[in-house]
């Protein structure tokens, strides 16, 4: 499977219509599953600005047209309300996916937003044991809005960035994985 991952659209619809551009197009040549969204939809939060796209309920109805391809969990910013406007689950604090390759590669990927204590590395282990090398476990966190896509004790960490708010000198961006190459990469708009 072919996956596009982001996170942090805070209500942009500029940027999040760029990413649904992306996944209909595809990028090198492939075209992608599913979304995978690590929080934040709608709302911009206390600690942002308004972005200059703001438009909360124009985001929902470009996301409602692809809620059968999207797989997603609740941002800090995210609450009841906007469950209400999105028509696929967005509530959990986490999510698993497994997936097995064509050639037999495994790949576990743990989505949680980030902002939550009980899922840091030091907890992780606890919650989420490293089982094997044939099996890939990717950790997919959004929230610090500083894209991040490195290997560490068994563990393939993976944070998209930011489509809208990057930081920490970071460009807005978004990550690939592909499940049968098992490759995982961090892209700019």
């Amino acid at each position: 499977m072919n996956l596009l991952v982001f996170s942090d659209i805070h209500g942009c619809f500029n940027t999040l219509q760029q990413m649904i551009d992306i996944f209909n197009n595809g990028t090198d040549g492939k075209k992608f599953d599913l979304m995978l969204i690590a929080g934040d939809y709608d709302n911009h939060g206390p600690r942002n600005g308004v972005p200059q796209d703001y438009d909360p309920m124009k985001c929902a109805e470009i996301l409602n047209a692809y809620a059968d391809k999207i797989v997603g969990i609740r941002g800090n910013c995210d609450s009841e309300v906007d469950q209400m406007i999105l028509k696929f689950p967005m509530m959990n604090e986490s999510s698993q996916l497994f997936f097995e390759s064509a050639s037999g590669k495994k790949m576990r990927i743990f989505m949680h937003h980030g902002h939550l204590a009980q899922y840091n590395s030091e907890n992780l282990a606890k919650i989420l044991p490293v089982s094997n090398d044939s099996v890939k476990t990717v950790v997919l966190s959004g929230h610090t809005h500083i894209p991040v896509n490195e290997e560490k004790n068994g563990y393939h960490f993976l944070n998209p960035g930011s489509i809208t708010f990057p930081k920490g000198g970071s460009k807005k961006s978004y990550a690939t994985i592909d499940t049968e190459s098992r490759r995982i990469e961090i892209r700019t708009l």
